[in-house]
């Protein structure tokens, strides 16, 4: 029997000689020829939730497009091959830029692919930093068919339900129970992470204590609006003075992610919802939550 959590954390007020390194560094890994917006998305998110410093590792062929479209980031440009996706020749490049960072976020736009396989193993291995895997990060690692793999216990695994769907067959060897929470919960015990399941009432669990968000709406169901959440659940990992626990930093930036579709679609309803929005309410939802912070 699991906690259940009603409580939203609260980010403190900034210290007044705060410095970008006390606000967190946060690595995104991310993109490929053809997703140029997962990697621009999650990043203007991760920003716009307070990150110090966002750096996006991506393939070298999309680079200068991507640095276009998210000025207020930098960009590590990466080997690549002639599909436009990340090589695996570049995982030496990529621990060292994860050795340089406070959280990092694996996933958005990635492709699919047996470089990214390995990519992706090699970095679950390595990262001992706050972990996201989310997007294809997610699909990699569940096409790796490698039951054995163990996670940091600051990972978080962010799937919709196609992407829980697939990593439950490769973790579990059960059927999967009808109720979300449960679903959600048994995925966080068997790989001793955090697990957020997203959809209506997205699920926050650490396979201890679970959260249903109430935060969100039927507009959100559009391409994009997970990256963005990648995005905030990553520059709260990183802040180095929220005081806030991974579980904690998880479940303010559902809740916050959430807010912004809400109010966002006051103004523009349901149907023009699309996930640029969500990035320029972020601001009015954080007066809302945390209107010290």
């Amino acid at each position: 029997m699991t906690e259940t959590i009603t409580q939203i954390p609260q980010l403190p007020p900034r210290p007044l000689d705060g410095h970008k390194g006390l606000f967190g560094k946060v690595l995104l890994i991310a993109g490929s020829r053809g997703m140029i917006g997962a990697p621009s998305l999650a990043a203007n998110a991760a920003l716009r939730c307070g990150a110090g410093l966002v750096r996006i590792a991506l393939p070298r062929t999309i680079q200068l497009t991507v640095a276009g479209i998210t000025p207020c980031a930098t960009t590590i440009a990466l080997p690549d091959n002639n599909l436009g996706i990340i090589s695996r020749t570049a995982i030496s490049e990529l621990f060292n830029a994860i050795d340089d960072n406070d959280a990092v976020a694996l996933g958005p736009g990635l492709s699919q692919d047996l470089d990214l396989q390995y990519i992706v193993k090699q970095i679950i291995k390595h990262c001992k930093k706050p972990l996201i895997i989310d997007a294809d990060g997610l699909n990699n690692l569940a096409g790796s068919f490698d039951k054995t793999i163990t996670f940091f216990d600051n990972t978080v695994l962010t799937p919709h339900p196609g992407e829980f769907a697939r990593l439950w067959q490769e973790f579990m060897d059960q059927e999967v129970p009808p109720e979300r929470p449960l679903q959600a919960e048994m995925l966080a015990q068997r790989t001793d992470t955090i697990v957020v399941l997203k959809g209506a009432d997205t699920i926050v669990t650490d396979g201890k204590s679970t959260y249903i968000n109430k935060t969100g709406n039927p507009g959100m169901a559009a391409g994009g609006t997970g990256d963005v959440l990648t995005g905030c659940i990553a520059a709260l990992l990183a802040n180095q003075v929220s005081g806030l626990t991974t579980l904690e930093s998880t479940i303010l930036a559902v809740y916050v992610h959430g807010l912004a579709g809400d109010l966002a679609a006051q103004e523009l309803t349901h149907t023009s919802l699309i996930a640029t929005d969500l990035i320029d309410y972020l601001g009015k939802a954080w007066t809302v939550v945390c209107p010290k912070s």
